[in-house]
């Protein structure tokens, strides 16, 4: 795994030195004995244009390295080449970064393109309709929010977490627009999910204060 982590990372430098190799061999040998260093140059070359280097990010992601992980996306030069689903991933990817970095325009603008060109999962598209959803909640765009969470609920999403995290929008969504038996009940439904992660269960925490007092 790690070996291949190197060939990806390196790969515009290993597909240099064999081509170099191959124009030796060619102009010492001819084409036949060139061709196996020309054949794996274009491969090289292929994989990065097509596939770029989104496969060295989960490691950074998970360890919660985004200055890494940025710099990483950064290095993809022509986005636009990305094999198609790999380009989603890319554009989401930087949404995420972007909102992470209180960059609420550019996340928006990323987060759209990698919607419009289909998630490879559905449960992937849920969550960025999540994400969607909650960013249109910081920028006080509430119906436009509430949309996003809907469908990020048809779509479906990965885990119970991401669910509870997606009623307790609505439920706050529904305070904004003072339908409290509604509000009452995305509550209900979050909380029945016993979610685990400390900032949900915060969230929960918080709203049961206040939410028992208010009528319908």
């Amino acid at each position: 795994m790690k070996f291949y982590n190197i060939i990806v990372k390196y790969r515009p430098q290993l597909a240099l030195f064999l081509l170099l190799v191959g124009i030796a061999a060619n102009f010492y040998g001819g084409f036949w004995p060139a061709f196996p260093a020309y054949f794996l140059a274009l491969i090289l070359l292929f994989g990065y244009f097509f596939f770029g280097p989104l496969r060295l990010i989960q490691e950074h992601m998970e360890s919660g390295n985004m200055e890494e992980a940025e710099k990483i996306l950064n290095s993809v030069k022509f986005p636009n080449l990305l094999y198609k689903p790999i380009r989603s991933v890319y554009f989401t990817l930087k949404g995420n970064i972007a909102m992470m970095k209180q960059d609420f325009d550019g996340a928006e603008k990323n987060m759209k393109k990698g919607l419009d060109l289909g998630m490879p999962m559905k449960e992937a598209e849920g969550a960025s309709l999540l994400q969607m959803g909650m960013l249109q909640m910081q920028k006080n765009n509430i119906r436009q929010a509430e949309s996003y969470i809907r469908q990020a609920l048809r779509k479906g999403l990965p885990d119970k977490e991401n669910q509870a995290a997606a009623y307790l929008q609505l439920c706050s969504v529904m305070m904004t627009k003072r339908e409290f038996r509604a509000a009452k009940d995305f509550f209900r439904k979050a909380k029945a999910l016993k979610p685990t992660t400390p900032q949900i269960v915060d969230q929960i925490k918080q709203i049961e204060k206040y939410i028992s007092r208010i009528p319908g």
